[in-house]
């Protein structure tokens, strides 16, 4: 992918522009951005930008309104509307309110050199606030637009890439649990912008237009209506493992909200007299216990709390395959993301020099990125050949030493404070000997055998991405 970021002034006025060349025809570029979901993917996961209105596919007229942060502290709301939208060719989006004193934005979706590729080019022409003063930051603001639509461009050229090469070449529609969480938000924007329909299951009361269906697990009851016409089930709903300390009553929750969503929506599924070919239901790498041995696919289950819920969890979609339904678990390792979970968690200590291994730091961690986690359910879900157990982590798995430490390297900030063992415990209680003091290095066996492309197979290459918005190497 060649990138030709140019830049330059008049009169106050500053221009800066990203042309890219895209691995799909023009007209296919132009429906992505066109689609629901596109505003989701293209937000750097480096910046806690927060969606506080979007009013939906590209339109003349339609609004954004999103709160971006401008400092440590310091969050400024941002209001742009669409001036101009022409599908298959540009959009131009103009800011209404927000951090700049002037912002227009034209998308371009232009053929490119021959009829399977493209061009995507942005063009922007900006004033800064506060005059002479503001001007003191244009070298900032230009290196943050270029660093911005890099990644922009090789997120949009990756998932096109995806859909291409390994989707199924029809539109699909597709079921999921969990829509709104930290993974099913990034694959319900995947799929959407790839042309497919999302149906969300969800406990409040459903909004039809968004594709809402209720259902609640604890009493048993899924509206059976979300699964007409359906082609796939994507099951990602739970209680999250460490959102609060375990006690007796909070570690039930964890076995049950996994166990009896998943036989609710098996047994719904089964008796469907044309139910969706496949189910793809999370499990996690937690299935193995504690191991000081790398373990694939083929690895039996092991012993503790984790471990037993991962194999009751699996064998609660046992009325699905027993229909005849092909069933999935990917057994998914620690999900980077400075948006939330582990990493989001780390972020904070390690930027203020206080990161180091916890324990021993010989603990195995297995761990992939937000965007290759999606492309791993997308490609289950498409693939016939996948079916049962398999390992959704990165084929190189770290210990929680060598993590630290690159993480560190990353951040540009030292990763030798070192959590004991005792002030894990005393701080997580239950939770801290099976999520910091235990873990395994699983190797994604049958992913690498059908020769998925993960995007970022490398720790440091991931961390890169996601934090300084640098893509990996294309050579």
């Amino acid at each position: 992918m060649s990138d030709f970021p140019i830049h330059g002034t008049a009169g106050g006025r500053r221009t800066f522009t990203h042309q890219s060349e895209m691995p799909v025809p023009h007209s296919a570029l132009a429906d992505w951005h066109f689609r629901s979901g596109a505003l989701d993917r293209l937000l750097p996961p480096w910046q806690d930008v927060r969606v506080i209105e979007d009013s939906g596919p590209l339109r003349a007229g339609a609004e954004t309104v999103l709160s971006v942060p401008l400092a440590p502290g310091i969050r400024k709301r941002w209001h742009a509307r669409i001036e101009e939208a022409i599908p298959g060719e540009r959009f131009v989006d103009a800011q209404v309110t927000g951090p700049f004193a002037a912002w227009r934005h034209q998308h371009s979706f232009l053929e490119g050199a021959d009829a399977g590729s493209s061009c995507l080019r942005d063009a922007i022409e900006y004033r800064i606030p506060f005059g002479p003063l503001g001007a003191l930051g244009a070298g900032y603001i230009r290196k943050d637009l270029e660093k911005l639509f890099r990644y922009r461009h090789f997120r949009t050229a990756s998932d096109l890439r995806r859909h291409a090469e390994e989707g199924p070449g029809r539109a699909l529609t597709v079921v999921i649990s969990g829509a709104s969480g930290l993974v099913g938000t990034q694959l319900t924007a995947f799929l959407e912008t790839g042309g497919h329909v999302v149906r969300r299951l969800v406990r409040r009361t459903p909004d039809a237009t968004r594709g809402e269906y209720r259902w609640n697990p604890e009493s048993g009851e899924i509206d059976s209506a979300v699964f007409e016409g359906a082609d796939a089930v994507v099951h990602l709903a739970g209680a999250g493992i460490a959102d609060r300390r375990w006690s007796d009553q909070r570690m039930k929750l964890i076995r049950e909200s996994r166990t009896i969503g998943t036989r609710v929506i098996a047994d719904a599924m089964a008796a469907c007299s044309s139910p969706p070919s496949v189910l793809v239901s999370a499990s996690a790498v937690g299935y193995y216990g504690d191991r000081t041995e790398q373990v694939d696919d083929a690895s039996p289950a092991g012993e503790g709390f984790l471990a037993d819920v991962s194999t009751a969890w699996e064998r609660a979609a046992d009325p699905a395959r027993a229909a005849g339904i092909r069933v999935v678990h990917p057994r998914i390792g620690i999900v980077l993301t400075p948006k939330g979970g582990a990493l989001g968690k780390m972020l904070l200590p390690f930027k203020l020099g206080a990161g180091g291994p916890i324990g021993s730091g010989r603990q195995g961690m297995s761990w992939i990125g937000m965007d290759d986690l999606i492309g791993v359910l997308h490609r289950v879900m498409v693939d016939d050949q996948f079916e049962g157990g398999l390992n959704a982590t990165a084929p190189e798995p770290v210990s929680q030493r060598t993590f630290a430490k690159t993480l560190g390297a990353v951040l540009h900030r030292p990763a030798f404070a070192p959590m004991p063992a005792f002030a894990a415990k005393v701080l997580l209680g239950r939770m801290a000997e099976p999520l910091l003091l235990q873990g395994v290095e699983a190797i994604p066996s049958t992913l690498n055998d059908c020769g998925f492309r993960f995007e970022t197979s490398n720790l440091e290459t991931c961390l890169r991405l996601l934090l300084d918005g640098t893509p990996p190497s294309t050579s």
